[in-house]
């Protein structure tokens, strides 16, 4: 939630991760998961709706179309990809043995909403304003004025002259980054733009593809996530749209699935080693190896590779190309396929896996992300085949 508003996935892991990470590693997750699981999950923030950080207010402008538009594209891939990392952090569990918090432990709802639940007010007005289709530098100035005033509600909360002088700080500090990145950008952008050097680099992907779509996409996603490396979501979105989007408008994908792929691997340079500013943030706090956390995170963190891979060859998990029974049918087979892939990553299912089946689950989990029935039926009978041989193989074991 905090990683949709702050545009950072670095800065998400500083802020939320010095509380998430120690609670993970009291229940008994290890450092270096915990710290992948920050990561992931803060990497998350810039590709999920309704909010998505900046990077997708800058879409909206490239695309020229509404930004509510540019979020309705990327809501099922994004909640796929939270799916992915919760299956894998449940599976985690199951095969650690792990158990929650007990319930005297944990704070009381009721208790935590009475003393600042108003505080969600301004956050609930930014995303009404922006699914109303009204600017985001409108929508962003309401909810400033709507934070002022519901502050007042409670005196614990309350701004006096120093809160507020404290606030402007940090509302210039934040906003400083992406400023200055956005502006050094712009002189990249402008040589790619003038000189012809991004078309020229999109002519080398097709030319190195060989007229292959899924060699592009390949070459793209590597071109994406090295541009990326140590930027911002947002100059890294800017300057990766502008090598990746022109090499897929040679094989006429729809601009807005190609703006999308971009945004993913802009985004997800932030888990991939060597340069995974957002791991080794989470590394830092958990007191982990930093390439171990590293790795992890690229392995929770798969889904977010594949899926973009899928919403180009699959239009219905972004809403475009499909009537709404297929759109549904496209979600459920994705969300299998995502289950299927956790069981893989993890080696664990009913119980722990041998190799030949997380190749196979791994297998399965591919055709069912892919919709279509030429895939999904395969990709369902597979992974039947490996539920069952599991269920019975576990089953006796209980019994002996």
């Amino acid at each position: 939630l905090l990683g949709m508003i702050n545009g950072s996935a670095a800065a998400n892991v500083v802020t939320t991760g010095t509380f998430t990470i120690p609670l993970m590693k009291s229940v008994g997750y290890k450092a270096h998961f915990a710290g992948a699981v920050e990561a992931a999950a803060s990497t998350g923030g810039q590709i999920l709706p309704p909010v998505m950080g900046a990077a997708a207010f800058v879409m909206a402008e490239f695309l020229g179309i509404p930004y509510i538009k540019v979020a309705a594209a990327a809501a099922i891939p994004g909640v796929l990809y939270f799916f992915s990392v919760w299956m894998m952090v449940h599976l985690e569990a199951l095969k650690q043995g792990l158990k929650g918090i007990p319930r005297n432990r944990l704070p009381k709802v009721w208790t935590v909403l009475k003393e600042g639940g108003h505080l969600l007010i301004p956050v609930a007005l930014l995303i009404y304003l922006l699914i109303a289709r009204y600017t985001p530098i409108y929508a962003a100035f309401q909810s400033i004025i709507a934070a002022i005033v519901v502050s007042a509600f409670r005196k614990s909360t309350r701004l006096n002259l120093s809160k507020a002088l404290k606030a402007l700080e940090n509302g210039a500090r934040g906003i400083l980054t992406v400023a200055i990145a956005c502006a050094a950008v712009g002189f990249v952008v402008g040589v790619f733009s003038l000189t012809g050097l991004g078309l020229r680099l999109a002519d080398v992907i097709v030319m190195l593809s060989h007229d292959s779509l899924i060699l592009t996409l390949v070459l793209s996603m590597v071109a994406c996530i090295i541009l990326g490396m140590g930027m911002p979501t947002t100059a890294a979105y800017i300057i990766t749209a502008t090598v990746a989007v022109p090499a897929l408008d040679a094989f006429k994908v729809p601009p807005i699935a190609g703006h999308l792929f971009a945004l993913y691997f802009a985004s997800l340079s932030a888990v991939t080693p060597p340069v995974a500013l957002a791991a080794y943030a989470g590394a830092g706090l958990a007191g982990a190896n930093p390439s171990k956390v590293g790795w992890t995170a690229v392995r929770l963190a798969l889904a977010g590779f594949i899926i973009p891979f899928m919403f180009i060859f699959s239009p219905p998990l972004i809403l475009m190309e499909s009537s709404v029974m297929w759109t549904i049918w496209g979600v459920i087979t994705a969300s299998i396929g995502i289950v299927s892939l956790g069981c893989s990553l993890e080696g664990f299912m009913f119980g722990r896996t041998i190799w030949i089946e997380r190749i196979l689950l791994f297998v399965a989990a591919l055709l069912l992300i892919k919709s279509g029935l030429s895939t999904d039926i395969p990709g369902l009978v597979i992974l039947f085949g490996v539920a069952l041989h599991q269920w019975t193989r576990y089953r006796l074991h209980a019994k002996a």
